[in-house]
């Protein structure tokens, strides 16, 4: 019997395959990517009996709508979002059957912005470096969806059992983002930390997988600090600030060096908040040291 097939009926603002990611090459100048909110993508492949490793799909703001040639079992989770199935009313956060033939419809997100979409037996796309992911800076892995394609479902014989519901939090009214101050603070001048945890910051809309742009108050360049340093390397969560003085959080596909000083990097275990977070959201820098806020 051959594996299923989903035919993208509806490609979707932004759809592309991600999984965990493809962790060690930043010395090639190639970034982590994968899935932006890790969880909610592990929790989607729980609830279909996937390994954690398990490619799905990762959608923007839109969702998206899928044509499954056989019978699957899927699930959404991320972004709260309307969940049908031929056009009737389906589970968001549990596990699902799309008979075949049948259109699975992810609707727009209703609270945050991706919504995670996974399949018994993972989506068998080709693997590019150990990972299925989508790296919209460097260019590997498969191109992001569009109306017509068709991904190729991997075999569930071997998959675990399926979680039959799992509680999710969602995206909260402000984005609070605890920060480690440095390597670079020094760059800074005077009173600009404290700028920084106490500025009226959003979400700008120019956010993308790259970073999370944040509209508010320009941080100012300490005096004799107007060039840029050598290129260094770069990691998740790095609070990287360019010459207009807004500062950029990294996200999965960001840049693995560069030369704009870094003032902060928020720890891995708050980006997801920040990948959930829609535009105009209400930002909250806290700079923490030895684990407690500091300014």
């Amino acid at each position: 019997m051959s594996a299923a097939v989903l035919q993208v009926v509806r490609a979707g603002a932004l759809t592309t395959v991600q999984d965990i990611g493809r962790a060690g090459f930043a010395h090639l100048g190639v970034p982590r990517s994968g899935a932006l909110d890790l969880p909610a993508q592990r929790l989607a492949n729980r609830l279909v009996g996937n390994g954690e490793r398990a490619a799905g799909l990762e959608t923007t703001v839109t969702g998206c709508a899928l044509r499954a040639s056989r019978t699957v079992l899927i699930a959404v989770t991320g972004a709260g979002c309307p969940v049908r199935v031929d056009g009737r009313p389906a589970a968001w956060g549990a596990p699902v059957v799309v008979p075949a033939g049948a259109v699975l419809d992810v609707g727009a997100a209703t609270v945050g912005l991706r919504s995670y979409i996974a399949v018994a037996g993972g989506l068998a796309v080709d693997s590019v470096l150990g990972s299925r992911a989508t790296d919209l800076l460097s260019g590997l892995g498969p191109a992001p969806l569009a109306d017509g394609d068709e991904l190729p479902v991997g075999r569930d014989r071997n998959r675990g059992a399926a979680a039959d519901v799992v509680p999710y939090g969602s995206a909260g009214a402000e984005l609070v983002l605890p920060f480690l101050p440095g390597p670079r603070d020094d760059w800074f001048a005077p009173g600009s930390l404290r700028a920084l945890v106490t500025g009226h910051y959003t979400v700008s809309p120019a956010s993308n997988r790259i970073g999370l742009r944040v509209q508010g108050p320009a941080l100012s360049r300490a005096p004799g600090r107007d060039g840029e340093l050598p290129s260094e390397g770069m990691v998740p969560g790095a609070v990287q600030v360019p010459p207009d003085g807004r500062p950029v959080v990294f996200l999965a596909d960001h840049p693995t060096t560069g030369g704009y000083p870094v003032i902060g990097v928020v720890p891995e275990e708050s980006l997801p908040s920040a990948a959930q977070s829609a535009p105009g959201t209400r930002v909250r820098f806290v700079a923490l040291r030895a684990g407690r806020p500091v300014l």
